[in-house]
């Protein structure tokens, strides 16, 4: 049998025996092989009242993403207490790995900064809600917007324009 074969049914076997350590071990089994994340975990931190944060979600789930979504009347505070640069704030704020993700950021983007890791990242994000973003259709209408990177130290460049 070979390497890659065993170590998958070992990861396998801890998945069904050891619950969140088994899914841990067999994700690293599967991004090993893959080279990219398999499961990829995903909390988001929204409003309980915004149809748009909820269309983001199913958005990044349809990519693949395992979403934990917890619900805030106070936003500002998740913001602050993540370390959210000024200036770059939307409506929902998510978690994925060590990288904060804010606001309507395509999930192909989320995928390819996992891939990346680029060094100084500490995440992406689209400030406001552009029309035609995910989570922001509009019908045929779309607004062009950017995708930023930033660091901790709240330093950002153009990852992507849409």
């Amino acid at each position: 049998m070979a390497a890659g074969r065993r170590s998958f049914l070992r990861a396998a076997a801890l998945l069904v025996g050891g619950g969140a350590v088994g899914a841990a071990a067999l994700s690293r089994v599967l991004e090993a092989q893959a080279g990219q994340p398999a499961i990829k975990q995903m909390v988001v931190y929204k409003d309980p009242n915004c149809g748009c944060c909820k269309a983001w979600i199913e958005h990044v789930r349809k990519a693949g993403f395992v979403v934990d979504v917890k619900d805030t009347s106070d936003m500002d505070s998740v913001k602050t207490s993540m370390g959210l640069p000024a200036g770059l704030a939307s409506c929902h704020t998510a978690k994925v790995g060590s990288y904060l993700v804010e606001g309507h950021v395509p999930a192909d983007l989320i995928v390819k900064l996992l891939k990346d890791k680029p060094a100084t990242a500490r995440g992406l994000a689209v400030p406001g809600m552009p029309v035609g973003s995910p989570g922001m259709e509009m019908g045929d209408r779309k607004d062009p917007f950017d995708v930023l990177l930033f660091d901790k130290a709240g330093k950002t460049s153009v990852y992507a324009k849409r």
